[in-house]
């Protein structure tokens, strides 16, 4: 049987665990040039540094998984730097390029174990030389020992705010601000719920704490109103406080983020339904607790099916490999699968609590100034959008999202929207006065991402 598994994160190293412990040599491929993903993520081997250095209270657990995953390579078909740039469900074979050379995977079945990437609001001046994504701030951090900027503040909501403002400033960083657009109120309304989260809660409640203690400033329900600079690069960061009252600090480098989505385009490629999550504020491929779509043969795990967190990835990996083996008609230990759903179970309704604690902030993106930039491949601004919505629009109002594609090109740029695509939804269902649910979502194209095309030598053109 030719298995593959796209993705070398927590879900993917699980997964391949689970399969090559049940007799199987599975093709594996992952973008990055190792394995680990995101949150687990190797610098390269000239910047190796201490694990307790690196993840922190997650050291021993990344430690384990990096254990795994090099005992996993040569009883594999393992392929890193490789890009899944398209899937064919019909003849069930993945399009890949390798350093510039493209080639093909089949398989009989294949466990879709792709991540997940940052969420954004556009915020006026996000597009200054020094502002990223939080995501992109650690991999800095992790990859090459360096951060983003000399004053940093940071400006987002979810449990990645709080991380990467600790990991910056106990490596030492100037970290000026962390600037939370949810209110403590919010929180608090979830406190119940999160207390299911045990050591994971704990852990948050501990990076608040350690920063509070450090004398870093730290603001909550703010609503941010500009992010300042020159062509050079940031200068400062402009917002209102829960009070409604004008705030400014001084920085060099902003780091945003509101919580992830699911980089779930090769799901989209494989003709899996989708349906949105109101708890999440995604839109999430469909699978059953095991991972199992209904496309025959392929598999979902981890965040790239909805966000769960690297821990909950580790067991949907195992959990979704079994579910690939027992389909094919082998035997698998039924009190292990159990033992995989309760947790999963278990881990879903604190994921609830997470999400209600943090939510994504709609209103904020609903209500961006129109001169804002919301679509940076193309340079289109949020008034751009608004006026695809209105009735007298020359083409004929937009009723949902890829209508709005087609008349004002969001969504066509490098990111087909994995950047913009979910305040762009929130602009448009606001100006149409209808939940972002009922627009829809930008349908993927391949390839999922930008690919090189190579030409062949001069001599051999006919």
């Amino acid at each position: 049987m030719r298995i593959a598994v796209v993705g070398a994160g927590p879900a993917g190293v699980r997964a391949v665990q689970t399969l090559v412990a049940a007799g199987h040599r599975p093709a594996w491929l992952d973008e990055a040039p190792d394995g680990g993903g995101r949150i687990y993520q190797r610098p390269p081997a000239a910047l190796n540094r201490d694990a307790k250095m690196l993840y922190g209270f997650e050291a021993k657990r990344a430690t384990a998984l990096h254990d795994t995953l090099d005992a996993m390579k040569p009883r594999t078909d393992w392929r890193p730097d490789t890009f899944v740039w398209h899937i064919r469900p019909g003849v069930k074979r993945l399009q890949t390029l390798h350093r510039g050379v493209q080639a093909v995977v089949d398989y009989d079945a294949v466990l879709l174990c792709t991540g997940a990437m940052d969420r954004v609001v556009p915020v006026p001046g996000w597009t200054l030389p020094g502002v990223t994504t939080m995501g992109a701030a650690q991999i800095a951090l992790k990859t090459q020992g360096c951060g983003i900027g000399s004053r940093v503040a940071f400006l987002g909501s979810g449990p990645l705010l709080w991380l990467v403002a600790y990991q910056y400033a106990r490596a030492g960083a100037d970290v000026v601000a962390v600037l939370d657009t949810t209110s403590f109120a919010t929180k608090a309304r979830a406190a119940f719920g999160l207390l299911r989260g045990g050591a994971t809660f704990a852990k948050g409640l501990y990076y608040i704490g350690w920063l509070r203690a450090h004398g870093i400033r730290i603001d909550e329900g703010v609503t941010p109103v500009a992010i300042e600079g020159a062509g050079s690069g940031v200068t400062g960061l402009d917002w209102r406080d829960a009070r409604g009252r004008a705030q400014r600090v001084d920085c060099d480098a902003v780091g945003i983020g509101w919580g992830l989505r699911p980089e779930a385009q090769l799901a989209d490629l494989a003709g899996i339904p989708f349906r949105f999550d109101a708890i999440q504020h995604n839109w999430v491929p469909e699978r059953d607790l095991a991972g199992r779509t209904s496309v025959e043969g392929h598999y979902l795990a981890g965040d790239g099916a909805g966000i769960g967190g690297a821990e909950v990835a580790e067991l949907a990996g195992a959990r979704a490999a079994l579910a690939l083996l027992q389909d094919a008609g082998a035997a698998v230990d039924a009190a292990e699968a159990a033992r995989l759903d309760r947790a999963l179970t278990a881990a879903g309704r604190f994921r609830v609590a997470l999400e209600r604690a943090s939510p994504y902030p709609a209103h904020l993106a609903a209500g961006l100034p129109d001169d804002t930039i919301l679509c940076r491949c193309e340079g289109l601004r949020v008034g751009e959008l608004r006026a695809a919505a209105a009735e007298e629009y020359p083409a004929g109002r937009a009723p949902e999202m890829n209508r709005a594609k087609a008349f004002t090109r969001t969504g066509m740029g490098r990111c087909q929207g994995r950047v913009c695509g979910a305040a762009a939804a929130e602009i448009l269902a606001a100006a149409l006065g209808v939940p972002v649910d009922a627009i829809g979502r930008l349908r993927g194209q391949p390839p999922v991402k930008p690919i090189p095309i190579v030409a062949p030598p001069a001599e051999a053109v006919p």
